[in-house]
């Protein structure tokens, strides 16, 4: 689940009230680089058992039912975020950009491991261990480079220690209520079944025809060859059960 700084105009969102950019283009593509790397540890990853027990099918209509579920959860924390720099530790545009960038590339990243399961994450479902390195490691890179020589190539700077208490304590509580949200949604929602499409949609039933077929296949008793009667032309008499036996070449 991506952030809402991914949203499509979710820049302009604090850009309202802001008179600075919430967070500079080269360090939104750093941070979805970052990001990106961290998953990519993914297919490593095992999966719950009782998802795997029957086939699973591409379904719109859950995952925008996902979406309007944890899709404000994600919004909340970024306006708490603001609210924090803003108004606690009164961030310049600088602080603003850092402060940011370490908070949304921690809460993305850190995410996984609660929805990548309807288990309880480490205790009763276990990510593997390349998912839990890399993710930790990318979080852990991402709350060191403003304090590295890069920081001014990036436009960063270092962040009071404070920040990063507050930061650890909003990911704590972004991730319990994305648990909570996690626990509500998959007790009303209940086991996937295979989506049925809707009427009307002619489009979908278009592409179901690729794949499968409307006649009935003949049966096997209809495939085998009818028996011959009467003498065969070589002078054998040849029975139903018989195999035909093969005239000689000349």
């Amino acid at each position: 689940m991506r952030r809402s700084k991914d949203r499509p105009g979710a820049e302009s969102d604090p850009s309202l009230f802001l008179p600075f950019l919430p967070m500079l283009p080269s360090q939104i593509l750093l941070n979805n680089l970052l990001y990106d790397t961290s998953q990519l540890a993914i297919p490593t990853d095992e999966v719950d058992e009782e998802q795997v027990r029957r086939p699973a099918h591409w379904d719109i209509a859950f995952i925008r039912r996902f979406m309007i579920c944890f899709g404000p959860i994600s919004s909340l924390f970024d306006f708490v975020t603001f609210a924090v720099m803003l108004g606690v530790f009164h961030a310049d545009a600088a602080q603003f950009h850092t402060g940011w960038f370490v908070e949304s590339l921690a809460t993305q990243t850190l995410v996984i491991f609660a929805i990548r399961t309807r288990r309880i994450p480490f205790w009763r479902s276990r990510p593997s261990l390349a998912l839990t390195l890399t993710a930790l490691g990318v979080v852990a890179l991402g709350a060191a480079l403003p304090a590295t020589p890069l920081a001014d190539v990036l436009g960063f700077q270092p962040l009071p220690t404070a920040f990063f208490a507050a930061v650890a304590a909003m990911v704590v509580v972004y991730l319990l209520l994305v648990e909570l949200g996690k626990r509500i949604f998959y007790r009303t929602t209940g086991p996937r079944g295979r989506p049925e499409p809707a009427p009307g949609h002619r489009h979908l039933r278009r592409r179901e025809a690729r794949f499968s077929t409307v006649t009935r296949l003949p049966h096997r008793q209809a495939l085998r060859r009818p028996p011959v009667k009467g003498p065969h032309p070589t002078g054998t008499t040849v029975s139903p059960h018989s195999p035909v036996p093969r005239t000689p070449s000349a």
